[in-house]
């Protein structure tokens, strides 16, 4: 069983950053995938960047600006986000698939505005 906790959202304005982190519950160092999704209003939730052993990808429209990390010695999983833009405002989710199963944060709202 995986617990997920997000934090770090917030409202900043174009062009600001804001860093995302995902504490979970027990040790993740033998977890394998650890992503951040999106969720903004009346849409699907979206895969934005995605870390397991092979490396590390990220969804075409936040390449160059989101860096997705993760700290086995603290059991967290980061996004780090940089020249965020209006239409990156959405509820962003935790996501580790562990053992045959998936596991999900109750979202942080992140909201570009001026």
């Amino acid at each position: 069983q995986v617990q997920l906790v997000e934090s770090g959202g917030g409202l900043v304005q174009p062009g600001g950053s804001l860093r995302l982190s995902c504490a979970a519950s027990g040790s993740i160092f033998r977890i394998n995938v650890m992503a951040w999704y999106r969720q903004a209003p009346g849409k699907e939730r979206e895969l934005v960047a995605q870390i397991t052993t092979d490396g590390r990808a990220y969804a075409d429209s936040v390449k160059g600006r989101f860096t997705i990390s993760r700290d086995n010695a603290k059991n967290t999983l980061y996004l780090q986000m940089n020249s965020l833009k209006p239409e990156d405002t959405s509820v962003y989710y935790c996501y580790v698939f562990y053992l045959g199963r998936n596991y999900w944060g109750q979202g942080t709202q992140v909201t570009v505005s001026s």
